[in-house]
């Protein structure tokens, strides 16, 4: 036994020095590859985009260690593109577009900065040998576009696909009681009917040819090919032809492989072909730039992903609730962008940001500026705001609330599982997901998110300075385009982050600024740390990954929800 228990100590004090080594290990490689690149002479800045690009940049475990896997921000790709149009050692852009997976307004924010990029008078050379039509799209900002000679142009117009589950949970056992209040509120539709309603319709065709206006306008701008000819090649499925068929039609300059674009590359630089160019990531660039601190401070707030959606992603309520709290008590702080890029989610949870907002704004100017969407909540949280800058391919408005109570009654039986309760008094179980509601109940929560659609619909009023029916007359759930939203009153003007950042510091008469982000990014280690905690997880085969999530959210969603229908890609 005496023998066992030192056998047993040893052991253990060995795992521990070696975790304790190890941990120390991993500290002096990250640091390591974390060191700043530095720019040299005659640079180029090489876009690589493939992959998903967020809101942010993120660094994982992977990235820390030195592996070339690196969450691709839409911050660091900005702020790298307006920085290499400024500084000497960088004489142009390669921009290398892959599978990538960007909403159409960061696309579009990327496409602005390109433009603006080349009026220094440095090139931007894209070059891909399978274009997406999102890909295709920001390509169209270079002043030289290559295709590979084998290579495809994917342009075929937009659409907007809905799944719908209503069949699948009846199979399943499970009924969704849904209740709402708006005529095109169509989040829940995914739940209770097997294709769209009359007027999910109508919004949805509005918006994909609203998207589909501001991509091929720019594009037929961009290439001086008339919009016409590009919806014929989008009606001929132009991926199915041959790279001739696209340089024929004026849509890429040249076909050439590679390593012949790099040559050209090199010579329109001064260079040999043989000779070597410094390339550099937008990560790496920006990781080298020094923080500028000069002026006043604006600070840029990031409001994320769905509101209180019960995980370390997204946005938490009452985490964002104090920082805006906290800027407004902070006196180096002259004025603030609320960068909102959410799709929303609680309504309870939209309306403690909205508060927050306020108190902010009692002090501070305060702009909104919109990404991919500020819909439903995301609007919500919004329309406080002094003013609101969106991109024109933003989604946006979606002023509707619905609440969504799951019976699993029939799923219960059919598993063997019963049921019993003893309470004291009428709604003491309420809501109950072993069974269906009774009018009343059905009643009383139809009563309460009427009232939460008025208070909705009164922030949205008040903050507009509009006349009630004036707003009620877009609101009804309906999602819109940021260039419908323009014309309509809800938003003030079109622009990027950047344009809302310049905005508010007119507003707040700063003539010289810089931004600094809110709340600071986490480090690799506070995301393994954050990161959720193992629980039951439903089984379903890989194949059903969509509608075993679908159950999943429907399972644990608020009652009062304010959140968007769904998401048109430019993919």
């Amino acid at each position: 036994m005496k023998q066992f228990l030192k056998t047993v100590t040893a052991v253990i004090v060995g795992m521990f020095a070696f975790f304790i080594i190890g941990f120390f290990v991993i500290l002096v490689i990250s640091a390591v590859a974390a060191s700043p690149t530095a720019v040299k002479e005659g640079s180029v800045l090489h876009l690589r985009l493939e992959g998903t690009i967020n809101e942010r940049s993120q660094e994982t475990i992977y990235s820390s260690l030195g592996v070339d896997e690196y969450v691709q921000g839409l911050d660091d790709i900005l702020q790298a593109i307006s920085s290499a149009k400024v500084d000497d050692n960088i004489e142009g852009i390669f921009l290398e577009p892959g599978a990538l997976v960007c909403g159409s307004a960061s696309l579009s924010e990327i496409r602005t900065a390109l433009v603006d990029f080349r009026s220094s008078g440095k090139f931007v050379y894209a070059y891909s040998g399978a274009y997406s039509q999102g890909a295709y799209f920001l390509s169209t900002a270079a002043d030289s576009v290559f295709l590979n000679p084998s290579g495809t142009v994917d342009w075929r117009g937009l659409a907007y696909q809905s799944t719908f589950y209503k069949r699948l949970l009846e199979k399943v056992g499970v009924e969704m009681q849904v209740v709402k209040v708006g005529t095109y509120k169509s989040f829940t539709e995914q739940y209770t009917n097997e294709k769209m309603s009359d007027a999910n319709r109508e919004q949805a065709k509005a918006l994909v040819d609203d998207l589909w206006k501001v991509l091929a306008d720019s594009v037929a701008a961009a290439r001086n090919i008339p919009v016409e000819k590009l919806q014929l090649a989008a009606d001929s499925m132009l991926s199915f032809q041959s790279a001739d068929s696209v340089l024929a039609l004026g849509m890429v300059d040249v076909l050439a492989y590679r390593d012949e674009v790099l040559k050209m590359m090199k010579l329109r630089m001064g260079k040999d072909s043989s000779s070597k160019v410094p390339v550099i990531s937008p990560a790496d660039y920006v990781a080298q730039l020094l923080p500028v601190n000069e002026g006043s401070q604006v600070a840029v707030v990031y409001a994320v992903g769905e509101i209180d959606n019960g995980t370390t992603e997204g946005i938490n309520s009452e985490k964002l609730s104090k920082e805006l709290f906290k800027l407004a008590d902070d006196s180096d702080v002259k004025a603030v962008v609320l960068r909102v890029n959410s799709p929303g989610g609680s309504a309870y949870g939209s309306e403690q940001i909205w508060h927050a907002l306020q108190v902010l704004k009692q002090r501070k100017k305060v702009v909104v500026s919109m990404g991919d969407y500020a819909a439903s909540g995301g609007y919500y949280i919004s329309c406080g705001a002094d003013a609101i800058v969106a991109e024109p391919m933003t989604m946006t408005g979606s002023i509707g609330i619905f609440g969504v109570i799951p019976n699993v009654g029939p799923l219960a039986d059919k598993i063997g599982l019963d049921y019993d309760v003893v309470k004291t008094s009428e709604g003491a179980d309420f809501p109950r997901v072993f069974g269906s509601m009774n009018p009343v109940q059905q009643r009383r929560l139809q009563n309460y998110v009427n009232n939460g659609y008025a208070l909705f619909t009164k922030r949205c009023a008040d903050g507009r300075e509009m006349k009630p029916s004036d707003l009620e007359s877009i609101a009804q759930g309906r999602v819109w385009s940021g260039t419908h939203a323009l014309q309509i009153g809800l938003v003030d003007t079109l622009g990027t982050l950047a344009d809302a950042a310049q905005l508010v510091a007119e507003m707040a008469g700063i003539s010289e600024y810089y931004t600094k982000d809110y709340p600071a990014k986490r480090s690799v280690w506070e995301s393994i740390l954050e990161a959720p905690s193992i629980g039951v997880k439903m089984f379903m085969p890989k194949e059903f990954e969509r509608e075993k999530k679908a159950i999943e959210q429907a399972l644990q969603l608020d009652v009062l929800q304010a959140a968007m229908p769904f998401n048109v890609v430019v993919e």
